[in-house]
């Protein structure tokens, strides 16, 4: 069930897991695994080349004679067994684009995430007296201590698009040094964070959000 916490980073109350992530993700494993699979393939460059034997300059006289010298045959220094040759079946430029249709991808990121609301890994943030200036007091937010900050769990915080210009800002700025801690909006949040990360701490808004945009998915569902 996920635990609603003040500013200050005190429990205050443990709520139900709300009806748009209650549903059954046993079976959507292999949703989320091509869902993460495309996140992390599709930024690939895909631009590393080698020269095959007819591409590598030279290589056009044969090196000696076919017979008499005692030495095995050779046709090219080129050919792959020469330094310097070509190389064979070596990786040549290519996309590593993966297709993945929007239905799924949405099915995916919220199995992702129902999986974190049924296991207790969300934290909802209350902000309304948010007081953040400093990344200690981030810190102590989120772990209780700059000190036990470094080796707490990944943490991802996640705040609503309408919150940018005011608590994205702070949440962001603060919790830029803390290498545990990833910031980011209901806009960016995409599947590889979210399993990524072993807890998520959302706003209030961020949480409304959320259930705004997955409520028609599983009733529809």
């Amino acid at each position: 069930m996920p635990q609603v916490i003040d500013a200050q980073g005190k429990a205050l109350k443990d709520i139900a897991v709300p009806d748009a992530f209650a549903g059954n993700v046993s079976g959507k494993t292999n949703a989320i695994f091509r869902a993460v699979f495309r996140e992390l393939a599709s930024p690939r460059a895909g631009t590393h080349s080698t020269l095959k034997r007819d591409e590598v300059r030279g290589g056009g006289r044969k090196p000696w004679k076919q017979k008499g010298t005692g030495r095995a045959r050779q046709g090219s220094i080129r050919s792959p067994q020469w330094r310097h040759g070509g190389v064979v079946f070596g990786p040549q430029p290519r996309s590593y684009v993966s297709a993945l249709n929007k239905k799924e991808r949405k099915a995916a990121l919220l199995a992702a995430l129902s999986d974190k609301y049924q296991n207790g890994s969300v934290t909802l943030l209350q902000t309304e007296k948010l007081d953040l200036k400093k990344t200690k007091d981030f810190a102590t937010l989120l772990f209780g201590s700059p000190k036990a900050a470094k080796t707490g769990v990944r943490t991802l915080v996640v705040f609503a698009e309408s919150e940018l210009a005011s608590v994205g800002e702070t949440l962001a700025r603060t919790g830029n040094n803390l290498t545990q801690v990833g910031v980011t909006h209901t806009g960016a949040l995409d599947i590889k964070d979210i399993v990524g990360y072993t807890r998520l701490v959302v706003t209030a808004a961020a949480n409304d959000a959320l259930i705004a945009r997955f409520a028609k998915t599983e009733k529809s569902a």
